[in-house]
C-alpha cells in the first residue's frame, strides 16, 4: 500500500494524497526544491526533493507499489513552450521509464480534458473524441496531448497505466490558484466587470481526488477517462458564486476580439520590451470555444462521485476568503 506521488503540493495533488492517507496507504511525496510546502503541511507524508527529468529517479519510487504522476507544468504564456515539453512531455517519458525500473505495478497518468480537445460549436464530447494535434489551441494542450501519448505506449508495451483527464476543478487548496480558482478570485475581488460568453465542466475537487484512486483500484490499462461533472455556461458559474456570496454577477459579455487584441500587443509587442503580460493570449483563443464534456464511463466504469457544484463553489470561496486572498 505504499504510494509514490508526483504534484503532491498542487491542488489536485493535495486532495489526492490527503484521500490516500485516509484510506489507509502510505504516501511518498517527489517535490522540487523551489516547491510550496503549504499544501503538505502535517501531513504523515515522506517528502523527497527532485527532478521528472532525473534519471536516477527510479531509486526514489523502489519499494512503492504504485504511482500517481500528477505533476505537471501548467502555463498558457507563449514564453513557456520549452517548458511545457520539457516537463510535461519529456518528464512523463522519465517518470514512467523509472516506474518501470522500480518495478511499480500500477500508475495512473494525470491528464486533462486539454488533451481531448473540444467539440464544434459547444458540443459534448467524451473519451472516443480526439482533436488532431495541431487543431489543439496553444502548447500547453499539445504539450498534455504528447504527454498522454507517452502514457499510452507504456500501456501499450506492457506496463499498468491508466489515464484520467480532470476537467476544471473547485474547492480548497487552490494555492497558485489554477484557471478556475482564477475566476473565482476575480469574482470576490470585483475584477471581472464583463465575460465572455463561453462555457466548461466543472467537477468538486475531492471528486478529481477519488477517481484517482478508482482508477488505480478498477480502471483499464490504456484507457483514459474524463474525471468531469457538469457543464455550465461561464454566465451560469458566476450567478451561482452571485447566490452564494451575495455579490453581483457581471451581466454584460465582451466580444472575442477585445481580449484577443489585448492579449496580442500584451505578448507580442509589450512583453518583448519588459513588461508582465497580463492575459494570456493561449488563454483568450482557449475560451472562445466552449470545452464540454460527458464523463458518464468513469461514473459507469469506475463509481466517479458527482458531488454538489454549489458546495464546492462554497468551499473555494471560503477558503480564498480565509487564507487572505481577499481584502
Amino acid at each position: 500500500m505504499r504510494v509514490f506521488v508526483t504534484g503532491g503540493t498542487g491542488f489536485i495533488g493535495a486532495h489526492l494524497v490527503r484521500l490516500l492517507l485516509q484510506q489507509g496507504y502510505t504516501v511518498k511525496a517527489l517535490v522540487r526544491p523551489s516547491s510550496n510546502l503549504e499544501n503538505l503541511r502535517c501531513l504523515d507524508v515522506e517528502i523527497v526533493q527532485g527532478d521528472l527529468n532525473d534519471p536516477n529517479l527510479w531509486k526514489q519510487m523502489e519499494g512503492c507499489r504504485y504511482l500517481f504522476h500528477v505533476a505537471a507544468h501548467y502555463s498558457l504564456w507563449q514564453k513557456d513552450q520549452e517548458l511545457l515539453y520539457r516537463h510535461n512531455v519529456l518528464g512523463t517519458r522519465n517518470v514512467l521509464a523509472a516506474a518501470g525500473q522500480a518495478g511499480i505495478e500500477r500508475t495512473v497518468y494525470t491528464s486533462s480534458v486539454a488533451a481531448i480537445g473540444v467539440g464544434s460549436s459547444g458540443q459534448i464530447v467524451d473519451e472516443t473524441h480526439q482533436s488532431p494535434l495541431e487543431k489543439l489551441v496553444g502548447d500547453y494542450k499539445k504539450s498534455k496531448f504528447l504527454a498522454e501519448q507517452e502514457a499510452m505506449q507504456a500501456a501499450a508495451t506492457g506496463q499498468e497505466v491508466v489515464v484520467v483527464n480532470p476537467s476544471s476543478p473547485i474547492g480548497a487548496l487552490d494555492i497558485k490558484p489554477t484557471p478556475t480558482g482564477d475566476i473565482i478570485l476575480r469574482f470576490l475581488r470585483r475584477q471581472m466587470p464583463v465575460y465572455l460568453d463561453t462555457g466548461l465542466n466543472f467537477i468538486d475537487v475531492q471528486d478529481v481526488a477519488w477517481g484517482h484512486l478508482l482508477a488505480l483500484q478498477r480502471g483499464k490499462s490504456g484507457d483514459r477517462y474524463i474525471l468531469g461533472h457538469q457543464n455550465l455556461t461561464l454566465k451560469q458559474l458566476l450567478e451561482e458564486l452571485a447566490e452564494i456570496t451575495g455579490l453581483s454577477a457581471p451581466q454584460r459579455t465582451v466580444p472575442a476580439w477585445l481580449p484577443l487584441s489585448v492579449a496580442w500587443i500584451d505578448e507580442k509587442i509589450l512583453a518583448p520590451l519588459g513588461k508582465s503580460p497580463s492575459v494570456p493570449l493561449d488563454g483568450v483563443r482557449m475560451a472562445k470555444q466552449p470545452m464540454y464534456y460527458d464523463a458518464s464511463k468513469a461514473v459507469r466504469e469506475l463509481g466517479l462521485p458527482q458531488s454538489s457544484l454549489n458546495a464546492a463553489l462554497k468551499e473555494a470561496v471560503y477558503w480564498f476568503i480565509s487564507r487572505g486572498y481577499v481584502k
